[in-house]
């Protein structure tokens, strides 16, 4: 009123007045309000429990595909192996057998299921190291055949000659077989299966029964042979 009295106002022109100076007040107090300093909080500090959590690696979502290690050189083969033995002869089950490495001669003659009553183990150490490959005879007759194996021929014979004794189809190998007359390297395997499949002969008759062995063959065969 003072105002309008003054400087002869209207009403109308007074009220504009005031609005803008009411809204010239809180424009300042807000600008006045924005600039004033803030305190700002410093970082915690990373500790190592969470550097830890952030250094491992994330697993891989489901269904995605782990990715596989670099190759590396392979692991040196150990003590744990194993060898492959022929065990033949007066055993209860002849024949190839697999024996962890460092086996004895006595643990082939138990994975053969153990010796046949009767059978001369004189000259056979049971206690010596086994070798990867090689064959074990048990109860052997003694002679130069079983000394020298399928090259102890008969004093004078050539390599087709005839053995120095009877054959032991218990216990003769392929390559001993093969000095028979008449016998090749097929029919001597069919020998050796058949030895194994019925746990050895235990006349000479059975030989009858190999497949590839007739009559004739065994009539020549006969007197050269033992079981």
């Amino acid at each position: 009123m003072w105002l309008q009295l003054r400087c002869g106002l209207e009403p109308r022109t007074l009220a504009a007045l005031a609005v803008v100076l009411v809204a010239a007040g809180v424009f300042a107090a807000m600008h006045f309000w924005s600039t004033r300093p803030h305190s700002v909080r410093a970082p915690d500090p990373v500790n190592e429990a969470a550097h830890a959590r952030t250094s491992t690696p994330t697993p891989p979502p489901d269904g995605a595909e782990a990715p596989e290690p670099s190759p590396g050189s392979p692991p040196a083969t150990g003590p744990g192996g194993h060898i492959v033995v022929d065990v033949s002869g007066k055993v209860r089950r002849p024949g190839i057998r697999q024996l962890p490495s460092g086996a004895r001669v006595a643990d082939a003659l138990r994975a053969a299921g153990g010796v046949r009553e009767g059978a001369d183990l004189t000259g056979l150490n049971r206690a010596r190291v086994l070798m990867d490959g090689e064959q074990i005879v048990v109860g052997a007759p003694p002679g130069p055949l079983a000394i020298g194996g399928a090259g102890a021929l008969a004093p004078g014979g050539g390599g087709g000659g005839s053995p120095a004794g009877p054959v032991s189809l218990n216990t003769a190998t392929v390559e001993q077989l093969e000095t028979l007359p008449g016998v090749g390297p097929v029919l001597a395997q069919h020998i050796v299966d058949y030895r194994a499949q019925h746990g050895g002969f235990r006349s000479i008759d059975e030989l009858r029964e190999v497949n590839g062995i007739g009559d004739r063959r065994f009539a020549d065969l006969q007197p050269l042979v033992g079981p």
